[in-house]
């Protein structure tokens, strides 16, 4: 049963909310389910086209019109900090942010910033918007944050004098250190907001029938194995929902949910000191595209 099919919903009106990566698949249905509930529903996309199509698709299906698109590219760090800019212009408040949008590459490729593209995309787009509007979270509060990680991040650690992969760079590789970039990051600020009203939470969402990855044939072909053991992406879009809404976990931060249950993840990822180290690096890193005026 997905979320917006319970007899009675909690009304989220007044409520502004944004996600990310929300043209399709998880994003997609946690952005319709948000608005069917009433919520201002804020889309970041990349693609002009398919961000448009999915807002008018959400305002025929949930007859809520407070549905808007804003485009950026997550794997530019100019990009990230223009349409947090965009976001303030509009909006005063935000309540509810969903950094949903990640990517897994079929070869290693740069961003503009120099930067190693699945790395830049997954963990520093979402720790450089997050932390753009974090101010507007704070001023909110009660707000959450819910980070969609996932199960990959146990594939391996972090190596910080290689956080691009580029000694040993594998697709796969390269996505579950990202995903474990974001885990680490939901505890680091966690912890750096705890007492101000903000909640942070990160989610393995399942193994998702998404068109995630369909442009990666080894991809393609594990999804196809395994398309009979998928969670659909309704189902996973309204356990997002539920970690962001969901009045049992006011107040719960810090924790790492597969779908709606609490889970231990890995151990690399529950060292504190490593989580504050990836903050550290992640400051730096985001620091040096502003430096050079790409803002």
């Amino acid at each position: 049963m997905t979320e917006d099919s319970q007899a009675s919903p909690q009304s989220l009106d007044g409520r502004v909310a944004l996600v990310t990566g929300a043209s399709s698949g998880i994003g997609y249905e946690a952005a319709r389910q948000l608005a069917a509930r009433g919520a201002t529903v804020v889309l970041l996309c990349r693609d002009a086209g398919r961000g448009e199509a999915a807002r008018a698709r959400i305002i025929e299906q949930t007859s809520n019109d407070r549905v808007e698109l804003l485009l950026a590219d997550m794997g530019s760090q100019a990009q990230v900090r223009r349409v947090a800019a965009e976001f303030r212009e509009r909006h005063v408040q935000l309540h509810i942010l969903v950094n949903n949008a990640g990517a897994i590459q079929r070869r290693r490729e740069l961003t503009e910033d120099g930067l190693e593209r699945t790395f830049a995309a997954n963990h520093l787009g979402t720790f450089l918007l997050t932390r753009q509007l974090l101010d507007l979270m704070q001023a909110s509060a009660p707000a959450r944050i819910i980070n969609v990680a996932s199960s990959s991040h146990a594939r391996g650690p972090l190596d910080f004098a290689d956080l691009d992969s580029s000694e040993d760079w594998a697709g796969m590789r390269a996505y579950g250190r990202s995903k474990l970039g974001n885990v680490m990051f939901s505890y680091e600020l966690a912890r750096r907001l705890e007492g101000s009203g903000v909640t942070v939470n990160a989610i393995h969402p399942g193994l998702v029938a998404t068109r995630f990855g369909r442009g990666v044939r080894w991809v393609r072909f594990g999804i196809a194995v395994a398309r009979w053991f998928m969670v659909s992406p309704e189902d996973s879009g309204a356990d997002v929902v539920h970690l962001a809404t969901a009045s049992e976990l006011q107040g719960v931060t810090g924790t790492y949910f597969v779908r709606r249950e609490p889970r231990p993840s890995s151990e690399f990822s529950r060292d504190v000191d490593l989580q504050q180290r990836l903050w550290t690096a992640s400051e730096v890193l985001v620091a040096r595209s502003a430096a050079t005026g790409q803002v």
